[in-house]
């Protein structure tokens, strides 16, 4: 039991992640587009081999300051971004850096919770979102929207033997927030594919992990952060 336990700690411990390892600049110059995705379940925040890490790559590679947390990082995220907006250093984010922010937050699993939970926190900040987007988001209150996000996206798919992800995300005013789609995929257990999985995640994953491998749909999530983030 205690072997058990320990080995617990030590993955849980395996997934810190720390202020100085985090890429965004501190502060951001003016005008950047700052992309924040969350991965889900024990994922490390920098694993090479999720979706969730490829895309933050790619987006830092286009230019945009971007990074991936844990969704148990929520608080250096939180911390990275505050810093990444304080850019006169007064330890508060002030109007006119709240009104140049662009970022956009999207997260898979978990990391679809805690989008919308760093989402709430910039509300609390009177700092806008262009766009947050769920992969199969998994917790709770993940399904409703704060009206400083400008557009929100959900995709999810609802097959059994699997973990199942948030159908239905909403606004909390409609008025400030548009909802793009609640888009459900489908992933038949005779489905057959050549992207880069694990074994065990081949067969124990269900529906969900294929969804997180999913090169088209994370195409298709890149393709609505790009758009956000030409927003003038």
């Amino acid at each position: 039991m205690r072997f058990v336990v320990g080995c617990l700690a030590l993955a849980i411990c395996a997934l810190g992640q720390s202020l100085p390892e985090v890429t965004i600049a501190c502060p951001a110059p003016e005008g950047s587009r700052i992309a924040i995705g969350f991965l889900g379940a024990l994922e490390r925040w920098d694993d090479p081999h999720r979706s969730v890490r490829k895309l933050a790559v790619r987006l830092r590679e286009q230019g945009w300051q971007a990074e991936s947390f844990s969704h148990r990082n929520l608080n250096v995220a939180k911390k990275a971004v505050f810093q990444a907006l304080d850019r006169n250093g007064n330890h508060r984010i002030d109007p006119n850096e709240a009104a140049s922010a662009k970022i956009v937050i999207y997260g898979q699993s978990m990391g679809g919770a805690a989008a919308v939970k760093l989402a709430h926190y910039l509300r609390g900040k009177h700092v806008p979102v262009l766009l947050t987007v769920q992969v199969d988001s998994f917790g709770a209150h993940d399904q409703r929207i704060p009206d400083n996000v400008l557009t929100a996206a959900n995709f999810f798919q609802r097959h059994w033997f699997s973990v199942r992800g948030e159908d239905h995300i909403r606004a909390a005013d409609p008025t400030h927030t548009r909802i793009l789609g609640n888009f459900e995929y489908e992933y038949p257990l005779w489905m057959v594919h050549t992207w880069p999985e694990s074994w065990p995640r081949r067969i124990f994953g269900g529906a969900h992990a294929r969804m997180e491998a999913d090169p088209v749909l994370w195409a298709r999530v890149e393709l609505l952060i790009q758009e956000a983030g030409n927003t003038k």
